[in-house]
């Protein structure tokens, strides 16, 4: 009896013990970057919300740990720093990742697919939907024969 609850309670303080050294990897953190200008820092958090981890790709670089991520941060820091504009960081970034690099790409005519493209399957798939629904419900509706009448009558009074 004293062996399975010391069992259990190792059980339980190893899970804890795990459980703690896990969740202090999500308080790592994201750097903290300096400005001696508020208009600076202003720009820099706009941008590092706008600018997609192209390692996560479903994340802003501002809230992922991936390495290029941090590297992206640090490129718009230096930048920033240096004086240039929101602009100019965001052609910098497209010039060299893409119009993927923002996480809200312009709708151009290289990222119409992006934009136009889910209500395209949308469409497409509500069409096939219904177009296998009439077809079923079509097919399902055969008009019967005289003879299929007469069989179905037989079947019916042999059941009684």
């Amino acid at each position: 009896m004293m062996d399975t609850i010391s069992k259990t309670l190792m059980t339980g303080f190893v899970f804890i013990s795990i459980s703690f050294a896990l969740s202090t990897v999500s308080f790592a953190g994201i750097e903290y970057a300096k400005f001696d200008d508020p208009k600076k820092e202003q720009v820099y958090k706009r941008l590092i919300n706008e600018l997609r981890c192209l390692v996560c790709q479903n994340q802003t670089i501002a809230g992922s740990n991936a390495g290029l991520a941090k590297d992206l941060r640090k490129i718009s820091y230096d930048m920033i720093q240096e004086g240039k504009s929101y602009d100019d960081v965001v052609a910098f970034m497209t010039k060299r990742y893409g119009d993927f690099v923002m996480y809200r790409p312009p709708f151009k005519l290289r990222t119409v697919f992006l934009w136009v493209g889910p209500a395209i399957f949308l469409i497409l798939g509500l069409w096939l939907m219904l177009r296998y629904v009439r077809s079923r419900n079509s097919s399902n509706q055969q008009e019967l024969t005289a003879d299929d009448h007469k069989r179905a009558a037989s079947l019916l009074d042999d059941d009684k």
